[in-house]
């Protein structure tokens, strides 16, 4: 599959790397992009074709994309958005540019590179969009509201492009994951010291719980996964002639998923509020 190029954000660590490494090694021609220069580096030293990317920042999306299609020829089979990061806090205690941000990187970086690589999907009659989503994208936790909303507007794009390319032989795919053993916790709780002041905060007390389950070593949460898992169904969005629009990865996206087509909202409110 070595004519198979697929470009992939976020392979610092986690999901990215874990995909990077398994779709190396299944053959295809994998562009792994990181944000900070040291993680580019390392990536190369381990035998991957890696450059810089920082999803959000515009000249460096610009800057990937050329470097990828000067080195393929001008030719990309897939893009696997992946790279993210969850910023917690109540929702009142979200200033705006704090919102900003994380809508910078997890949704306007991620369509900016999709945009980018597009028209060499549509020259080339194929290609596949696979975006990294979460069960967060289809159902609410308290205390996780601008990644909640980044990863909702990003199934809301994601949805409507698939129906744009219906007559293409274009996929937009999205993989759903629950809790993955990966660094989501340690960079969510460098983003909360960042930018949330829990001593001003009404949810003071919530915020020392939280604080708890951020810093504690290990999985926290049952059901957790290895991001192999997430690697399957990437696997699966490459490969199948007809992809589907979903592929949820961990029981709780399965258990959500129905609680959520068969509870009352209310009903499905106070159970989340528990989570």
């Amino acid at each position: 599959m070595t004519d198979r190029s697929v470009l992939i954000t976020g392979c610092s660590s986690g999901i990215g790397r874990c995909v990077a490494d398994g779709l190396a090694a299944r053959g295809y021609r994998v562009f792994a992009t990181a944000r900070k220069p040291e993680d580019v580096e390392r990536l190369q030293a381990d035998g991957l074709e890696s450059l810089p990317l920082d999803l959000s920042n515009s000249a460096s999306i610009a800057a990937a994309v050329d470097e990828v299609l000067a080195r393929t020829k001008g030719r990309l089979y897939a893009l696997f958005n992946n790279g993210a990061y969850g910023q917690p806090g109540a929702v009142e205690d979200l200033a705006r540019d704090v919102l900003r941000e994380q809508f910078e990187t997890n949704l306007f970086g991620w369509h900016e590179l999709t945009n980018r690589v597009l028209p060499v999907m549509r020259r080339q009659g194929h290609g596949r969009i696979i975006h990294n989503s979460s069960v967060l994208g289809f159902v609410a936790l308290p205390f996780r509201g601008a990644y909640n909303a980044s990863k909702y507007a990003l199934e809301g794009l994601a949805d409507t492009m698939r129906l744009e390319l219906l007559d293409t032989d274009i996929h937009v795919v999205l993989v759903e994951p629950g809790p993955i053993i990966s660094r989501f916790r340690a960079n969510s709780f460098a983003a909360y010291q960042r930018n949330i002041d829990p001593e001003s905060s009404a949810y003071r007390d919530r915020y020392l719980a939280m604080e708890q389950r951020l810093t504690k070593e290990g999985p926290v949460v049952p059901f957790t996964l290895p991001p192999e898992a997430v690697l399957k169904k990437v696997i699966r969005a490459l490969e199948c002639r007809k992809p589907r629009a979903r592929y949820y990865v961990t029981f709780p996206t399965y258990l959500f998923a129905t609680l959520k087509r068969v509870l009352p909202q209310r009903t499905l409110d106070r159970i989340l509020s528990r989570v």
